[in-house]
C-alpha cells in the first residue's frame, strides 16, 4: 500500500455558517449563543484561535451526512461574521501561537460509510505522522480532527 503524498483540509460546510450567521440556528435546530471572545477560542471555520474581544458564534455542528450510530454533533466556535475569516489554509495549523489544535486530541478515522474504524490521541508534534498512518489504511475515506480543543 503506498501512503498519500498529500491530503485535504474540507472547511466547515457552508451552509452551516450561512445558517448560523444569518438565522442564528445551528444544526440542531437550536438558536446559537452570541460570545465575545476572551481570546484564544478555537475558532472552526477559521482554523485559528481568536483575538480577545472579537464576536464569535457557539453553535452544534454535524460534519457527517449519514444517519446513524455515529452522526455526531460537537459545540464549534465561529468568527460571526464572515469577512473576519482567515484565507482558507492547506496545512495543518498546528504550530504557533495562534494555532488551532491544543497540546492534545483526538484524531478519528471513518470509513466512506461515516463508521469509525480506528482513533488515536495525538499532539501538535505527531499529528502529520498519524494522519499519514491511517491512510495506509485504504478502507480510511476520512479523519477528524478535534471540533473544539
Amino acid at each position: 500500500m503506498s501512503m498519500p503524498t498529500s491530503y485535504q483540509i474540507l472547511p466547515i460546510k457552508s451552509t452551516f455558517l450561512q445558517r448560523a450567521r444569518e438565522h442564528a440556528t445551528d444544526d440542531l435546530g437550536q438558536t446559537v449563543e452570541r460570545v465575545l471572545a476572551k481570546g484564544g477560542e478555537p475558532c472552526r471555520d477559521a482554523l485559528r484561535r481568536a483575538e480577545p474581544g472579537e464576536e464569535l458564534i457557539l453553535a452544534s455542528y454535524c460534519p457527517f451526512e449519514i444517519d446513524g450510530p455515529y452522526k455526531e454533533y460537537g459545540p464549534v466556535f465561529i468568527l460571526a461574521h464572515a469577512n473576519q475569516q482567515s484565507s482558507p489554509v492547506n496545512r495543518l495549523p498546528v504550530n504557533g501561537t495562534n494555532a488551532y489544535f491544543g497540546m492534545q486530541f483526538v484524531l478519528r478515522a471513518y470509513s466512506a460509510s461515516e463508521r469509525i474504524l480506528d482513533a488515536c490521541l495525538s499532539s501538535p508534534e505527531q499529528c502529520e505522522a498519524d494522519i499519514h498512518r491511517f491512510f495506509r489504511n485504504r478502507e480510511i475515506a476520512f479523519i477528524l480532527g478535534p471540533v473544539n480543543n
